[in-house]
């Protein structure tokens, strides 16, 4: 029996929510992940609709949602937290998923991380691999990548699986920081995973960040 998989699919163009989502989309077949792609954040608001899936992938660069920060139950956000809670798992890449609505502390609270800035702008950066037994990393060693390396704040209970330092060639003070790549992390029953490459549709090219993403995608199933 397949599962099925939600994206929700918009905000900032610049990171081609739909291109990247329709790839990712074929990509995961291979797991017997079958999706539906939506554009309308008012899918939030019904709880029934979501609990459908196996799991949801918010594809949102940045964009507002009206929810009050003090009136979770309910809400949107609310009823994206209530159905990862059940078992449902939530997974994205990049902005997509760290860098939506940037003023919800309640959603952010539930990804685990928000994005900050990239130092430098696109640059060449290099991918550890820290926990090489998960099966999200399976056949991956340690590779490089060209695109934006995040520095983002992250939830101290997130799992780090891959991660990236930062030299001083941008800001002598982050010289050595290391920052997660990909990190799992459990809300309720619910499985969470995020990888912060995957700006647009070029970051693809790389297999290692194809593997990844969805290797972490199929991890979060429920």
């Amino acid at each position: 029996m397949s599962k099925r998989a939600l994206f929700i699919a918009g905000g900032w163009d610049g990171h081609e929510p739909l291109e990247t989502s329709n790839f990712v989309i074929e990509e995961i077949k291979k797991f017997n992940i079958e999706s539906e792609i939506v554009q309308d954040l008012d899918v939030l608001a019904d709880l029934e609709y979501l609990q459908g899936f196996d799991i949801i992938l918010p594809v949102w660069t940045m964009g507002k949602i009206d929810d009050n920060n003090w009136e979770i139950k309910n809400s949107k956000i609310g009823n994206l937290q209530e159905a990862v809670e059940s078992g449902i798992g939530l997974a994205g890449w990049h902005g997509g998923m760290s860098d939506a609505f940037r003023d919800n502390t309640n959603y952010q609270f539930l990804v685990g991380s928000q994005f900050v800035c990239h130092p430098g702008n696109f640059v060449d950066y290099k991918v550890e691999i820290i926990q090489k037994e998960h099966e999200v990393v399976r056949g991956i060693n340690d590779f490089n990548v060209h695109s934006e390396q995040y520095f983002l704040h992250i939830d101290p209970s997130i799992n780090i699986i891959a991660s990236t330092k930062f030299n001083k060639k941008y800001h002598d003070w982050i010289d050595g920081v290391e920052m997660p790549i990909a990190y799992t992390k459990k809300w309720g029953k619910g499985k969470v995973f995020h990888c912060s490459i995957g700006h647009y549709l070029k970051d693809f090219e790389n297999s290692n960040v194809v593997k990844l993403i969805t290797q972490g995608i199929n991890w979060a199933t429920k």
